[in-house]
């Protein structure tokens, strides 16, 4: 498990990230949601031991991360924007990781290196924005270790390169309880992939929690009621959000599902439903509560 504790970092009078705690669990896909500038990359650098905190620390099952490489064996962090050799091409990078990764599975590089497309012996200058991450991703896969940090993994992938990438990291959790924290801004993107996300604004954590436990607890209903009933006869309903189209009426409410579908029975409404909602819905009534605007901080 990965776990930061008060983690703090500072560049000059600007606090990149700002006294977070979190915790990640293996076998898990961690989600980090933010704005540009809202601290997701300074909170994966010091998580690889790339930067040293100024204050609290990062720790992998016990042990602190910065200066300790028996500890950065156990993950692979992929940059937003990786640095290649001059004139190097794919087969060559391989070789260099296959040095510090001592598990490091070349056959399965090469076997996906063709599967994508990619020129084992093409210098990778001449690869494609879309090109780089793939490289980046196939060798971060193959490295082996427990934990793969991946800062805006997906953007630059075409969809059906992004759905590729996402189908071989379940494959990896599935079959060595791989463990990926990736970051992104764009929280469609991890909709599909993410067990538990975090939100990240101004370097510090707005909101962390279990996609499924969010989803259990926030629901959506449309529904309609008899004749000059409102809102305000759905007693002991704790509604987040509501919205008025002539007689249909749309709210979001939090409860336990029962607990939800026995109140508003309990009122007879001539017509109601519960509708699914996405991870964009559920942030956006979570953080309207806490008093943010999602749609600003994310979209």
């Amino acid at each position: 498990m990965i776990k930061a504790e008060n983690l703090t970092k500072r560049f000059e009078n600007i606090a990149a990230v700002d006294h977070i705690n979190a915790e990640i669990r293996d076998g898990s896909v961690f989600g980090l949601v933010g704005t540009n500038g809202a601290g997701k990359s300074t909170f994966l650098r010091m998580v690889s031991g790339i930067l040293k905190p100024d204050e609290g620390k990062v720790t992998i099952d016990g042990k602190e991360v910065f200066e300790r490489p028996e500890v950065k064996e156990r993950f692979f962090y992929i940059s937003d924007d990786p640095y290649y050799f001059n004139n190097g091409t794919a087969a060559q990078l391989a070789g260099f990781y296959s040095m510090i990764y001592r598990n490091f599975d070349m056959n399965r590089f090469y076997r996906l290196l063709e599967g994508f497309g990619l020129d084992r012996d093409r210098k990778i200058n001449t690869y494609s924005k879309g090109m780089k991450k793939q490289l980046s991703v196939l060798c971060g896969l193959c490295a082996n270790t427990d934990y793969l940090l991946c800062d805006e993994t997906f953007d630059g992938l075409d969809p059906v390169m992004r759905q590729a990438v996402k189908s071989l990291f379940a494959n990896d959790m599935e079959e060595r309880n791989l463990t990926p924290v990736i970051a992104s801004h764009n929280l469609r993107e991890l909709e599909d992939i993410c067990d538990h996300v975090g939100l990240l604004h101004r370097g510090g954590i707005l909101l962390s929690k279990d996609l499924d436990e969010m989803k259990l607890q926030i629901h959506k209903i449309q529904c309609v009621l008899k004749e000059g009933m409102d809102f305000a006869d759905l007693k002991g309903l704790e509604i987040l959000k509501t919205e008025r189209r002539g007689k249909l009426l749309t709210f979001t409410v939090r409860g336990e599902r029962e607990e939800v579908n026995g109140r508003i029975e309990a009122v007879n409404p001539v017509f109601y439903e519960m509708i699914p909602l996405s991870l964009e819905e559920i942030f956006i009534s979570e953080t309207e509560v806490a008093g943010y605007d999602i749609k600003k901080l994310i979209f």
